[in-house]
């Protein structure tokens, strides 16, 4: 298990850093999210906590996901930046999972000139559908999704390229660290 410090081991311990999270569904991005998060002073920024409290109950299908996270993407953005002004890091709990998502991500740092770190989780499919649906089972997320709704999502997941310019921490299925770049 990593430390806190070990956590934030690819900056300087003063750094103002955005991390972004990439991974599939279930892939324990928000459970990373929230070890970044305590290994603070970082504020903790969810899409899905943002998406349940404007739009309770009118998330039902994909469309609708892309259709309010495209709305609430602006402000998300909009926060990010201002925290990272102030000289607090950020990590955004959004889903970094195509090339344009962490273009997205890498603009907002650069926009305010801070380092960033890409965390991408690189799980099985089968390892995720397994704890989608003990997560499901549980009832403890904002948002579940079936088998199909996973596949149908999967598909347009990218995983993190060299030639995206990003500082990458890839993490294995036990959440160990892999490789930083």
């Amino acid at each position: 298990m990593q430390t806190r410090k070990s956590l934030h081991a690819t900056a300087s311990n003063d750094a103002v850093l955005l991390h972004m999270v990439c991974g599939k569904i279930a892939a324990g991005k928000s459970t990373l999210v929230a070890r970044l998060a305590s290994a603070g002073p970082v504020v903790s920024i969810s899409e899905d906590a943002w998406l349940a409290q404007l739009y309770p109950g009118e998330i039902l299908s994909i469309d609708d996901y892309v259709r309010c996270a495209t709305r609430v993407g602006n402000v998300i953005a909009d926060q990010a930046r201002a925290v990272l002004q102030a000289g607090v890091s950020v990590v955004l709990d959004v889903p970094f999972n195509t090339v344009a998502a962490r273009a997205w991500g890498l603009a907002i740092s650069q926009a305010v000139g801070c380092d960033h770190r890409l965390h991408y989780l690189d799980v099985s499919d089968a390892v995720c559908k397994a704890r989608l649906r003990a997560r499901n089972a549980r009832g403890d997320h904002p948002f579940q999704a079936s088998d199909a709704e996973f596949d149908r999502i999967t598909r347009y997941f990218v995983a993190p390229a060299a030639t995206e310019g990003l500082n990458i921490v890839a993490y294995d299925e036990a959440g160990a660290v892999r490789l930083s770049s």
